[in-house]
């Protein structure tokens, strides 16, 4: 069933359009998400309850280690698509190789754009950001989830000397 949620863009576009038709809204977000921790999982629950259908873009191998570094991605690009998959607030994973998803975005059209408190509509990157306004999408920034992250996560474990509760 999971496997079955991992659809390439111009699957995720035909969806897209259908929403558009019948006035369903597609969310739309997108990340690294190396180690899913509380954190996401809360973030892609209240993404979910902003429309009828929730697509997640997933950045390849390569696009994460540009962002993140050498040592980054923890987990390989088909491991963290099909564990985002197997989510039940997920109807669709992308995985995306690129840098940025504008390509995507642009490509999918998606009626409604989220992303996590730890960014403002001003420090989305610039293309991003050019490619939703061109498709029309609406932008919210979610509440972040205050002390969860996967730098934390990787940090705890680095460090850790007894046992993470």
């Amino acid at each position: 069933m999971a496997a079955a949620k991992i659809v390439t863009p111009e699957e995720l576009a035909l969806v897209s359009q259908k929403c558009a038709r019948e006035g369903r809204v597609l969310v739309f977000t997108n990340g690294c998400f190396d180690i899913l921790h509380v954190g996401h999982v809360r973030y892609l629950q209240a993404a979910r309850s902003r429309g009828d259908l929730l697509a997640v873009a997933v950045n390849g191998d390569e696009s994460v280690r540009s962002l993140k570094g050498p040592t980054r991605p923890i987990n390989s690009e088909l491991d963290r698509a099909e564990v985002l998959a197997a989510l039940a607030c997920i109807d669709f994973v992308v995985l995306f190789h690129t840098p940025r998803v504008s390509e995507v975005i642009r490509s999918i059209r998606p009626q409604l754009y989220v992303k996590g408190g730890d960014y403002t509509v001003a420090a989305l990157d610039s293309g991003e950001r050019n490619a939703l306004e061109d498709v029309g999408a609406r932008i919210e920034i979610l509440e972040l989830v205050p002390g969860k992250s996967t730098t934390a996560v990787i940090h705890r474990l680095a460090t850790a000397s007894t046992p993470i509760a």
